[in-house]
């Protein structure tokens, strides 16, 4: 029997990972998995950049637009159902492609999630000293608790957050101690591919983009969700400086390029996220694109 292959695609925003992941499941006549935490949300579209119908080119996405912002999904969630939907996929296909820059739930899925402990009651302190001291204060809480999880996390995401220091709290253990165990065995082959380019090429997509998504209407779309600006998957670049413009905070432009700082410095932490798992092969997307497709060709066979 053929083995099967889950090709994995990583890298930061705006470098192209999803005209690459379609251009290789035309190749192979395969199904997408995005694991692009953001793009899962349905009333979150333009300001999340995801693939139209004309971009998915009759390509199969699996885990874009399937629950509401007001839903609470994780990553744990993410890799029981990537798993599911991996063996309805294999038992008709050899090949799947996972495409996303979100490094908690790609790492779910290529290595699992282990069993960490929750506490809903210190969680349920932990949000009210939140609210009460503010984020920043809790940055630098989880910051002294496990400072390796808190260099390359989401500093921004309170939820993120609260979820490390309670881990912390409970255990007694870091955060990043628990999830750096032995990776789970699947029963599939991996193949991990990274795309970068030079910092200058990435930045210019980043800026180009995010000018692209107020063209084709992010105030709009952010202005139709303030009434629920309050939630967790709506703190996020993109929404949270356009909601700030809403409340007479700043300037549309200053907002804007907000926006584009933000997103730029998310870029860098993805990179960072990423380049820490030694089994990632990277490839330049400028100047690499034909030795990529020859290095996942050679891997398949």
């Amino acid at each position: 029997m053929k083995k099967k292959t889950l090709i994995s695609i990583v890298g930061p925003t705006a470098i192209g990972k999803t005209a690459l992941s379609i251009e290789l499941a035309k190749q192979y006549n395969c199904e997408i998995i995005s694991a692009d935490s953001r793009q899962f949300f349905k009333e979150m579209s333009i300001g999340t950049a995801k693939p139209t119908k004309e971009e998915m080119d009759g390509v199969a996405h699996h885990f874009v637009d399937f629950i509401s912002v007001e839903e609470f999904y994780t990553a744990g969630q993410f890799e029981n159902d990537v798993m599911n939907k991996l063996n309805e996929i294999f038992e008709k296909q050899d090949v799947a492609i996972m495409v996303g820059g979100s490094g908690l739930y790609v790492n779910a899925v290529l290595s699992g999630i282990d069993e960490i402990p929750s506490n809903l009651e210190l969680r349920e302190e932990l949000n009210k000293e939140l609210e009460d001291k503010g984020l920043r204060y809790m940055q630098q809480k989880l910051k002294k608790l496990d400072y390796e999880h808190f260099k390359f996390m989401d500093k921004q995401n309170p939820q993120r957050l609260i979820r490390a220091i309670e881990v912390c709290l409970t255990t007694g253990k870091k955060y990043s101690d628990l999830r750096n165990q032995t990776a789970k065995k699947r029963e599939f082959e991996i193949i991990q591919v990274g795309i970068t380019a030079d910092r200058e090429i990435i930045y210019d997509r980043i800026n180009t983009r995010v000018d692209e998504m107020v063209k084709n209407g992010l105030v709009e779309e952010v202005t139709g969700l303030f009434a629920q600006k309050e939630l967790n998957s709506l703190n996020t670049v993109g929404y949270k400086e356009i909601f700030n413009h809403l409340d007479g905070e700043c300037e549309l432009d200053f907002a804007i390029d907000k926006i584009k700082q933000n997103t730029r410095n998310f870029a860098k932490r993805q990179l960072t996220w990423f380049k820490k798992d030694e089994n990632t092969k990277w490839f330049d997307v400028m100047k690499e694109r034909e030795k990529l497709t020859k290095h996942i060709e050679k891997s398949i066979k």
